[in-house]
C-alpha cells in the first residue's frame, strides 16, 4: 500500500517542464502510432527541442537537458548532464543529491557503453550498476535501491499515455508539453529496458553490505506466530539498537527496503508482521492482536545477541497505530517512537466522528485474503465504485454492504457492530490513564490534509493530558497522509513541491525519512535534537513560509475571533458575520434523505486549492474581505444552535480561504454524528422540534496566513453521499437504518446564535 500511494508523488515529480511554452514543434498525430514510429518521432522531437532549449533555473535546465539528450540517443552527454546536476545540487546544499536520479545514470551509462563499446545491453547494464553502486555509501545505496526495484514501467504508462492523448488531432506541440512528453517517455523506456535486470544486482549489492534474515518465526504469549525480517550491517562489531516496523502490509521488496535503510543508518532493521501474515500460519485479523504481538516481538529482539536491549519503532498509518498498540503494553525494551499520520481504531478508522467510511470495506480483503497484500482485489476500483453506487441507490442498510457485494466481510461487520468508542476499540491502543505509562520520547509527524491528522492529534493530546512531562513532539505541515509519513521526496527521488494544486512553501519541503534517523540518533546515540523541534508543537504556517513552535496546541493561538452564521443572504450564500443577527433569525436547511437523484453527481472542488467548493446538501457562509492579513493557527471550535425534526443527523463543516483571485484553499474540516458530539463513547439522541445546541471542537489542526482581501468560507452541510453511512435520524443503530426510515425530509433551522471561533495565531 505504501508503494502504491507513493506512485502519485512519483507521477507528479516526473515532469520538470520549462515555463516557456509559446514555441511550437512539428509533431502530428501520425507519429503516435506503433512503438517504432513513436521512438523515431521522439528522437527527432528531442533533437529539435535541444537546439533551442534554455532555462535560467539551473536545476530544472539540467534535469530537462538530461532527458532530452537521453531520448535523442546522446547518452554520454546525458551522463555528463546528470553529473553536472548532482554537482549543482551539492553546491546548492540540496538534500539527497548523492543518490537522486541514480536509476537514470545507470541506464544512461549502460546505453552509452552499448553504443560506444558495442557491449550487449545486459552486460553493459550490469557493469554500470556495479560501477555506480560501488561509489555509493550504505545510506545513499539504500535510498537509491527503491528506485531500481520497481518491477516494471506499467504504473508510469498512464502519465505517458496522457501526454500522447493530449496530442491527438494536433499538428504541433508546445515547448512545455514537449518537455513533459520527453521526460515521461524517457522514464518509461528506462524502466521497460532495465527492470528485469535489477533484482539479482540488488541482492549482490546487499550481500556485501548486510546480513539479511527472512521468515523468522516468533511465538506469542497465546501460542500464535508472528514473522520477522531482519537486516543488520555487515561491519557491526558491537550489539546494536534496533528499529522495528510492525505492519500488516506484506510486500517483501518494500519491507526489505525499510529494513535495509535502517541497517544502512547503523541500526538493526526489523520488520515484524501481524499474526497470520508472511510466514505465520495463523488467521490474520487487523488491529486486535498487534499490541501484544509487537510487544512480544520487542522482548524477543532484546534477547538476541546482536541487540543492545533498546528498540525504537517507526513509520505511519497502520504502522503508526502498531506503535501505540505496543506502547499500551510498554515492553521493557521499547525506548522511542516516531510515527507519521498514525491510525487510531475507533477514532479515525473505520469511522471518524462515529461516521463509518466505505473506503475501509475493501481494505479488509487487501490485508487478510493472503499472506501478502491482495493487490488484485484491492485494486479492482470498478468493483468498489459499483458497490458504493449500488448500495446508495438501493437504500439498503449499511449492514448489507457485504450482501450487495456478494462476498462475506466478517471483519467489517464486526467493526460496524461497535458504533461507539467502546471497550472493543479502547482495548487496541492506550486509553485515558494508560497514556501515563508511556514515558519514552515520541515524535509524531502529521499533515493538515488527508487521513491521519485527527488520530495523530488525539494521541498527542491524550499523552500530554495524562503525562504532562512526556517528551512528545508534534511536527505538522501542509502534507497529506503519505507526505506526513515520508515527506516530499517521491519513490524515484523526485520532489513533490505541490499538493492538490497548492504550491508548498520552500521551508515545508522536508525529507521526513532523513528526519527519522536524526530523531533516533538523538534518542539513542547522543546526537543533537533535530533543529526543527523547537518546542512540543512545531508547525508550518502555510502562505507565510515559516515554521513556528509552541508548548501546546492551545498555545498556537493568542486569541480567537468569532464569526456567526448570519441569515443575511447574498445570491446563493449567506454571510459569515462578526456580529450576531437580532431577533432569533435562522437559516433553514432541508435534505431529502430518500432522494437518490444525486447518485451520479460530479462534485465540484476537492483540491487543496481549487476553483469551487461543494455545498451540496448544505449552506455556504462567506465573510467580508479581510482588512489585513490574518494567521489562523490551531483548532477551530464553535456552537451550533438549531432545531431539527429528527433524533440525529450527520454533519460536516469545511473551512476555506477564498482569495481575492477567486481560489479556494482548504483550511480544516470537521465532521461528526450529532448524537456523539462531545463524547464518542456515549450516544445522546436529539429531541426533535426542541431548540438545542452542540458545542464542538475540531480535531484537525490548521495553520495558514490568509491574505489581505481574502474571505473566510464555511460550508455547513448534512452528510449524505456514496462513501459514508447515511444517518436517517430514527435513533436506531445507523447501520440498520434503510431508506424506508427516511420519512419526511430532514429539516434543520440553524439559528444565528450559531458561531465559529477561529484561532488567531500569535
Amino acid at each position: 500500500m505504501r508503494m502504491q500511494k507513493l506512485l502519485r508523488l512519483v507521477l507528479l515529480g516526473l515532469i520538470l517542464a520549462s515555463g516557456a511554452t509559446a514555441q511550437q514543434f512539428d509533431f502530428p498525430e501520425a507519429r503516435l502510432g506503433d512503438p517504432a514510429t513513436l521512438s523515431k518521432a521522439m528522437q527527432t522531437l528531442a533533437k529539435q527541442v535541444l537546439a533551442v532549449y534554455k532555462d535560467e533555473d539551473r536545476e530544472k535546465y539540467l534535469n530537462n537537458l538530461f532527458a532530452l539528450q537521453a531520448v535523442a540517443g546522446q547518452y554520454p552527454e546525458a551522463v555528463q548532464s546528470l553529473l553536472a546536476l548532482r554537482d549543482f545540487r551539492r553546491s546548492a546544499n540540496v538534500s539527497n543529491s548523492a543518490w537522486r536520479d541514480t536509476q537514470y545514470e545507470v541506464y544512461a551509462r549502460a546505453k552509452a557503453s552499448e553504443a560506444v563499446r558495442k557491449l550487449p545491453f545486459e552486460e553493459a547494464y550490469k557493469q554500470a550498476f556495479r560501477e555506480v553502486f560501488g561509489r555509493l555509501d550504505d545510506r545513499s545505496s539504500a535510498r537509491a535501491i527503491p528506485m531500481f526495484n520497481v518491477v516494471d514501467e506499467s504504473w508510469m504508462n498512464p502519465a505517458l499515455q496522457g501526454d500522447l492523448d493530449a496530442q491527438k488531432g494536433k499538428p504541433n506541440i508546445t515547448l512545455g508539453d514537449a518537455l513533459a512528453l520527453v521526460r515521461d517517455y524517457q522514464a518509461v523506456q528506462a524502466y521497460h529496458n532495465s527492470a528485469s535486470l535489477n533484482a539479482v544486482l540488488i541482492t549482490e549489492d546487499d550481500s556485501r553490505r548486510y546480513k539479511i534474515e527472512k521468515d523468522i518465526q516468533v511465538k506469542t504469549a497465546d501460542g500464535a506466530t508472528v514473522c520477522a525480517l531482519i537486516a543488520r550491517p555487515q561491519a557491526a562489531m558491537q550489539p546494536l539498537q534496533s528499529l522495528l516496523l510492525f505492519t500488516i502490509y506484506v510486500d517483501y521488496t518494500d519491507n526489505l527496503n525499510d529494513a535495509r535503510l535502517t541497517a544502512a543508518n547503523g541500526y538493526a532493521g526489523v520488520v515484524g508482521f501481524t499474526r497470520g501474515k508472511a510466514c505465520s500460519p495463523d488467521k490474520a485479523v487487523p488491529y486486535e492482536h498487534d499490541g501484544a504481538d509487537a510487544s512480544r516481538l520487542i522482548d524477543w529482539i532484546t534477547s538476541q545477541p546482536w541487540s543492545d536491549g533498546r528498540v525504537g519503532m517507526y513509520e505511519g498509518s497502520y504502522n503508526g497505530f502498531t506503535q501505540w498498540a505496543a506502547a499500551k503494553y510498554m515492553p521493557k525494551g521499547l525506548k522511542a517512537l516516531m510515527t507519521g499520520a498514525p491510525a487510531a481504531p475507533g477514532i479515525d478508522v473505520p469511522m471518524e466522528g462515529n461516521v463509518f467510511w466505505n473506503f475501509v470495506y475493501p481494505w479488509t480483503f487487501y490485508t487478510t485474503d493472503a499472506k501478502t497484500n491482495d493487490d488484485a482485489t484491492y485494486g479492482d476500483r470498478n468493483r468498489w465504485k459499483k458497490l458504493d453506487h449500488d448500495w446508495y441507490v438501493s437504500g439498503r442498510a449499511y449492514r448489507d454492504l457485504d450482501k450487495i457485494d456478494g462476498t462475506p466481510n466478517p471483519i467489517f461487520d464486526q467493526w460496524i457492530s461497535h458504533p461507539s468508542y467502546d471497550s472493543y476499540w479502547q482495548s487496541m491502543i492506550p486509553y485515558e490513564k494508560e497514556f501515563a505509562r508511556v514515558n519514552i520520547p515520541v515524535l509524531e509527524t502529521l499533515g493538515y490534509y488527508g487521513g491521519g491528522p485527527g488520530a495523530g492529534l488525539y494521541y498527542f493530546r491524550q499523552h500530554q493530558k495524562y503525562n504532562p512531562s512526556a517528551e512528545h513532539y508534534l511536527l505538522i505541515g501542509p502534507y497529506d497522509h503519505i507526505e506526513a509519513q515520508f515527506g516530499i521526496v517521491g519513490l524515484l527521488g523526485n520532489i513533490g513541491d505541490s499538493l492538490d494544486g497548492l504550491k508548498l512553501d520552500p521551508v515545508a519541503l522536508l525529507d521526513l525519512t532523513d528526519l527519522r534517523y536524526q530523531w533516533f540518533d538523538y534518542v539513542f546515540k547522543g546526537a543533537a535534537r533535530p533543529e526543527l523541534l523547537g518546542d512540543r508543537v512545531n508547525y508550518e504556517v502555510t502562505g507565510a513560509n515559516v515554521w513556528k513552535h509552541a508548548p501546546s496546541v492551545a498555545a498556537m493561538a493568542g486569541q480567537s475571533r468569532r464569526f456567526h452564521l448570519s441569515a443575511e443572504q447574498s445570491d446563493q450564500t449567506y454571510r459569515l458575520s462578526e456580529h450576531n443577527d437580532p431577533g432569533g433569525a435562522f437559516v433553514d436547511l432541508k435534505v431529502d434523505l430518500a432522494d437518490r437523484s444525486d447518485a451520479d453527481r460530479k462534485s465540484p472542488g476537492g483540491g487543496v486549492l481549487d476553483d469551487a467548493v461543494d455545498a451540496w446538501n448544505g449552506i455556504e457562509f462567506v465573510s467580508d474581505p479581510l482588512a489585513h492579513a490574518l494567521e489562523l493557527s490551531g483548532l477551530f471550535s464553535g456552537r451550533l444552535d438549531f432545531v431539527a425534526n429528527k433524533k440525529d443527523f450527520d454533519f460536516e463543516i469545511d473551512l476555506y480561504e477564498l482569495t481575492p483571485k477567486g481560489k479556494y484553499i482548504q483550511l480544516a474540516p470537521y465532521w461528526a454524528r450529532a448524537s456523539y458530539v462531545g463524547d464518542l463513547t456515549h450516544r445522546r439522541l436529539l429531541d426533535p422540534g426542541k431548540h438545542q445546541h452542540l458545542d464542538f471542537q475540531s480535531v484537525r489542526l490548521m495553520s495558514r496566513q490568509l491574505q489581505q482581501g481574502s474571505r473566510i468560507v464555511a460550508v455547513l452541510r448534512v452528510i449524505k453521499e456514496l462513501g459514508r453511512q447515511i444517518n436517517y435520524g430514527t435513533g436506531k443503530d445507523v447501520s440498520d437504518e434503510t431508506i424506508q426510515d427516511s420519512g419526511t425530509p430532514l429539516e434543520i433551522k440553524w439559528y444565528t446564535d450559531s458561531y465559529l471561533d477561529l484561532p488567531i495565531g500569535r
